[in-house]
């Protein structure tokens, strides 16, 4: 995303919450310090470009500052809140659902919290899975293990057919943990309740292992993911470097965005060759990346090579679309290619080479979250049940500028967010690997 784009037509984007009503109840934490909706956390945070904007007599984006308000919409007592996890698996969604959990009950005496099993097709009538009932005491040891305890599912499910067994169950907030295509489900649901005046709130913990939500500079389980991953450039690297001639390719996560390539290879400085989706590069031909390891090769002895797994989608010819239950596009093992064409290259020349490929990308999922994860996710989880209890709803948790803010879902899900290829993490990149700067015809030359 292009976010100078906001800066010049600030007009374009709406960054007010919606609100269900007033707060008419007091707030029953004895602990926290209130503040109120007219704080706002400024989109830029450049003075260039705040003086732009009050130069050019526009409005300043900012975004509505996410925490405890002194008066709250929903009654405690008669409050009845609903959990969901959608989507592919991330480190951190039962940390999540333990956090949403302990501040409901312990900050705000909330008794009544369900667990909605295998994602939105567990709030349909179809669902064989009657939800769970979460307290305190049952999701104790929960951020212990990897994955989620309710179970999640990909496809799209009717919003009316939703808020229809939101009604029956008479759950008035509903805590929607996921990515792209879940906050746009938790979108339609708000509609929808908001048509029928059903007072339901609708608030989403923004959860893309590929950190690529608009207006949201961090989603949880990044940082794990990048761990994990610097983990296992090292083993590719340690084979690379074992033998004559070693290649080590790995594989990550990032249909759209190369966050979690350009971040694990910038920790981890054995890559040679970083590939994102937001650069194109040819694989064969002069100004390639088979003429760039072959020169490596020549210097090193080794390589190390991080693809992401949406790099290079058009190097595939003639292959038939392909969508996922959830609308995704489904990706062409571009690991795969890179080993076929590099091992034909230098078969070509009569060059020995030993290449290993490692494709993590499910173990790397599936792990529990790191210590800096975990903390982050019980944070999305208390400001989520902050604004869930004031009654704000069709927004997801962000967290811009070292505060969490309140963003409407509609602004995270206008556009993937992308890496800048000036930003500071891509130039670290490319200094780190050395590989030259980028070219229109490759990322690697």
């Amino acid at each position: 995303m292009a976010y100078d784009n906001v800066l010049a037509n600030p007009s374009d984007f709406d960054f007010q919450v919606q609100q269900l009503g007033p707060g008419e109840h007091a707030n029953p934490s004895t602990h926290e310090v209130f503040v109120s909706d007219e704080e706002t956390i400024a989109f830029s945070s450049q003075i260039k470009n705040l003086k732009k904007q009050f130069e050019s007599g526009g409005s300043l984006p900012a975004f509505e500052k996410a925490g405890a308000r002194q008066k709250i919409f929903h009654r405690p007592e008669s409050t009845k809140a609903a959990i969901i996890t959608c989507g592919g698996l991330c480190p951190g969604l039962n940390n999540v659902i333990k956090g949403l959990v302990n501040v409901l009950e312990e900050s705000y005496g909330v008794e009544h919290i369900l667990g909605i099993r295998y994602g939105y097709k567990g709030l349909t009538r179809q669902s064989q899975h009657p939800p769970i009932r979460l307290t305190s005491s049952s999701v104790d040891q929960i951020h212990k293990q990897g994955g989620t305890i309710l179970g999640s599912s990909r496809g799209n499910q009717d919003p009316e057919e939703i808020v229809d067994e939101l009604q029956a169950r008479e759950i008035n907030i509903l805590f929607c943990i996921g990515g792209d295509g879940t906050l746009k489900g938790a979108q339609a649901i708000a509609e929808a309740a908001n048509r029928r005046n059903a007072g339901i709130s609708v608030v989403g913990v923004p959860k893309t292992i590929d950190n690529d939500l608009g207006f949201v500079e961090k989603t949880f389980g990044f940082e794990t993911s990048v761990q994990i991953a610097a983990d296992i450039i090292t083993s590719a690297h340690t084979e690379a470097e074992g033998a004559e001639n070693g290649i080590g390719i790995v594989k990550l996560m990032g249909r759209d965005s190369g966050f979690i390539t350009a971040t694990a290879s910038l920790a981890n400085s054995v890559v040679d060759f970083c590939l994102i989706p937001e650069t194109p590069f040819e694989v064969d031909g002069p100004s390639s990346i088979n003429e760039a390891i072959q020169t490596r090769l020549a210097q090193n002895n080794h390589a190390v090579i991080v693809v992401a797994e949406g790099a290079g989608q058009d190097l595939f010819k003639d292959t038939q679309t392909r969508i996922d239950a959830s609308g995704n596009v489904l990706k062409d093992d571009i690991g795969e290619l890179l080993k076929t064409k590099i091992v034909a290259h230098f078969s070509e020349r009569g060059i020995p080479i030993s290449i290993k490929y490692l494709d993590p990308s499910y173990h790397i999922r599936s792990v529990a979250a790191n210590a800096s994860d975990a903390v982050f996710c019980y944070l999305l989880a208390e400001y989520a049940v902050h604004a869930g209890m004031s009654g704000k709803t069709n927004l997801v948790i962000g967290y811009w500028n070292n505060f969490f803010t309140h963003v409407p879902i509609h602004l995270a899900t206008k556009e993937r967010r992308m890496v800048e290829l000036d930003s500071a993490l891509w130039r670290g990149v490319v200094s780190a690997t050395q590989q030259n700067p980028l070219k229109r015809q490759s990322t690697a030359a």
